[in-house]
């Protein structure tokens, strides 16, 4: 069973960097697309970035590009987002989320499992 838990998540000014980190305590996401999504207060869930099993492949939502990168230890069971150039507009709920399938993919409802989430701020 999947059990996501998310961690990093704080305070930063803009322009700073957050590292999130989403551990897979069920131990199964070795062999699925692992996500981040966002959501703030009011809006939408939206798509951050995407990573494939074996890490190799990345895909990013363009407001993030060029700015934040996702990687993965499947050793560790254990996926990141490194955060840079952090900006207000970035505030929000961060959650990780596991699909179990090889394809990536920017919707949230092809994710099954989810993370309860980690809260960034970004104050200007």
């Amino acid at each position: 069973q999947v059990q996501l838990v998310e961690s990093g998540g704080g305070l930063v000014q803009a322009g700073g960097s957050l590292r999130l980190s989403c551990v897979d305590s069920g131990r199964t996401c070795s062999s699925s697309v692992l996500g981040w999504f966002r959501q703030a207060p009011g809006k939408e869930r939206e798509f951050v970035a995407a990573i494939s099993w074996g890490g190799g492949i990345t895909t990013y939502a363009d407001y993030v590009k060029g700015r934040f990168t996702v990687s993965r230890d499947n050793a560790k069971n254990t996926v990141y987002l490194q955060m840079n150039s952090l900006k207000p507009e970035d505030t929000a709920v961060y959650l990780c989320a596991s699909r179990a399938s090889p394809y990536l993919s920017a919707r949230a409802p092809d994710f099954g499992s989810w993370g309860q989430g980690t809260q960034v701020t970004v104050s200007s």
